[in-house]
């Protein structure tokens, strides 16, 4: 029996190849978690070492807050459209991004706001394009520059 006759395509390859990374990927959580683990096992045993009648169970697991944007819901589009407004030249999301976070007042942002901050760009670039903003030529990164009657 010929692999065409079993039904393997190519969306079946891909799939067959996708089950396999997300199973690699439940492997390297798992030891991930088992190391976490361990880490906190150390944590508690020290915990103890230094005051035997603390309650570990008082400790409640939480994850650390996520670094709030400097501009709220409907705030980057307008932002975006004062920074391209006063460029001389079409910008990239980056450059528009970094712009913002200067204006914000972050004089040296971290590489991840950044990178948050150009997700916020270019998605809101890209649903307002050939409204009031559109790209400049078809080059890599893309340029943007607001649209004039």
């Amino acid at each position: 029996m010929s692999r065409a006759n079993i039904g393997y395509t190519p969306a079946i390859h891909a799939l067959k190849r996708l089950h396999a990374e997300l199973g690699g990927h439940i492997k390297d959580n798992r030891r991930e978690a088992k190391r976490l683990a361990e880490n906190m096992k150390h944590v508690e045993a020290v915990l103890k070492m230094l005051n035997p009648a603390f309650n570990l169970q008082s400790i409640a697991p939480r994850r650390r807050n996520k670094q709030a944007s400097p501009y709220k819901r409907g705030e980057v589009f307008r932002a975006v459209l004062d920074v391209l407004r006063a460029a001389d030249r079409p910008l990239t999301s980056r450059e528009i991004s970094e712009a913002l976070l200067h204006k914000a007042g972050i004089a040296e942002p971290p590489l991840k706001q950044i990178r948050d901050m150009v997700g916020s760009v270019h998605t809101s670039l890209r649903n307002h394009q050939g409204n009031t903003i559109d790209r400049v030529g078809d080059g890599i990164p893309a340029r943007w520059q607001v649209l004039t009657d």
